[in-house]
């Protein structure tokens, strides 16, 4: 049986809550499948949105859905909800995929669509699993009949719809966000699925150990698809004892679930605010909250240059001046992890990782280069003073160029006080803040010297 035959049987076609004729094959279906809930009150987790009183369990009671973009990780619900409004709302269910799913198969369902609203009143509701797939001009296939009503889309995606759905249809639309399901909620289901003789495994003789459906639950993170059929492997490959009774333990659960799935895929949410976090955690001093984000990507086998060019940036951003040697650490964790790879490489980004969040902190030289830049972009741009231009070519003192430029090395303690700019501006402002403290004073008895610089040579023009 073909895969979305398995996830996705027609809203029609699925069990009723009390039916005693199902398929002779429907227990060959995989546990998820089967234990899909049938409405509202079935529904495990995302209260945020379905409890009493929020709007889209508002909008589903009193029929008010318009066109919905789902988005949220794997097993947290989406063309489950999607099947539960349809039935909720009397709708006809039809589903594509943004896999499989071509120009021809959409007319084909909005044209159906179209006839059936007209001949019946019957509305329909398009379920389009991983709608981030369509390119822009199935997309915009799509507009026409969402604007007018002809049917009621339902999009699915594990990507942030804000950036991989078109603008035209994400207005259209109402977004919605699918959190993944608390290690609560999915034991709740585990128990569930357990004492349900026509759908789960209640036809069985089972008893589960608390602490192993907390285990199963714990390491499905927040997906209930992967949480159910790992219940069912340790069912199904579990020797029943004497007396006909399959035993689930702890053990057993550590077996049919052996390594935790982290939620984190290469170029989603899940990358982007993992890396986020762990940024923001060096930024913030926290080494704990840091590693931690750093172990994850570890764990999901992130490319070890990628977190290592994040460290570099936030060692120059974050750190800066107050601790030069955060940049040259970093560095070193770049060549170092590259030079060794996976899993050694963990040490050297560790090692700057706990350097950066435990050093001083300064923003002041990426503050000094954007405000240059933005002077730059948006300002009257400045000559090179006479005395700074190249004068090491024949005329060039014709010309005045490098005519009175004064070697800082000749000066006392290596300094002369002297136009390097031509106008007025500072945009370096060091902090306090570890080495750059010394920075600092000396900036300021050298700003000195030049301001009494330009006011003597303002005094002679």
């Amino acid at each position: 049986m073909a895969r979305d035959e398995l996830f996705s049987a027609p809203v029609e076609n699925q069990p009723e809550a009390k039916s005693l004729s199902a398929p002779k094959n429907f227990r060959n279906q995989p546990l998820a499948a089967r234990m899909r809930p049938r409405n509202l009150d079935e529904y495990a987790g995302q209260s945020h949105i379905l409890a009493p009183g929020q709007l889209l369990r508002r909008a589903i009671e009193a029929d008010r859905i318009q066109s919905l973009i789902f988005y949220g990780l794997p097993g947290t619900g989406k063309t489950s909800l999607a099947q539960i409004i349809a039935r909720q709302t009397k709708s006809k269910f039809e589903r594509l995929s943004g896999v499989e799913s071509n120009v021809a198969d959409m007319r084909r369902v909005l044209s159906g669509a179209a006839n059936r609203l007209e001949n019946k009143g019957q509305s329909t509701i398009l379920f389009i699993d991983e709608i981030h797939r369509f390119n822009k001009t199935q997309q915009d296939v799509l507009l026409p009949d969402v604007e007018s009503g002809v049917i009621r889309l339902i999009g699915a995606t594990t990507h942030n719809p804000f950036f991989f759905v078109n603008s035209p249809l994400v207005s259209r639309s109402q977004i919605f966000e699918l959190r993944p399901l608390t290690e609560e909620d999915l034991f709740l289901l585990l128990q569930s699925a357990l004492k349900d003789e026509e759908r789960g495994l209640g036809y069985l003789k089972i008893s589960a150990d608390e602490n192993a459906l907390h285990h199963i639950a714990k390491l499905s993170d927040g997906d209930a698809r992967k949480a159910l059929n790992s219940l069912e492997i340790a069912a199904l490959t579990t020797s029943p004892d004497q007396t006909g009774l399959i035993k689930i333990t702890l053990e057993v659960a550590e077996q049919s679930i052996q390594k935790k799935s982290v939620v984190y895929d290469g170029d989603g949410d899940a990358h982007y605010d993992t890396i986020s976090a762990f940024i923001k955690s060096m930024r913030g001093s926290d080494p704990d909250a840091a590693l931690y984000w750093l172990a994850k990507m570890i764990h999901a086998g992130e490319d070890p240059r990628f977190i290592a060019r994040r460290i570099i940036i936030c060692a120059a951003e974050d750190v800066g001046l107050a601790d030069p040697m955060a940049l040259v650490l970093a560095n070193a964790a770049l060549a170092a992890s590259e030079f060794v790879g996976w899993p050694e490489a963990r040490i050297p980004l560790a090692e700057a990782t706990i350097y950066i969040a435990t050093a001083n902190k300064s923003n002041s030289a990426i503050n000094a280069i954007d405000a240059a830049l933005a002077d730059v972009k948006s300002g009257r741009t400045i000559a090179v003073p006479d005395h700074l231009r190249d004068g090491h070519y024949a005329g060039a003192k014709k010309l005045g160029h490098g005519v009175g430029y004064a070697y800082a090395h000749d000066g006392k303690d290596h300094f002369v006080a002297q136009e390097y700019l031509g106008a007025d501006k500072i945009y370096y402002e060091p902090t306090e803040q570890g080495v750059e403290k010394k920075i600092k004073e000396r900036v300021k008895k050298w700003r000195e010297q030049f301001a009494e610089k330009r006011k003597a040579t303002d005094s002679h023009k």
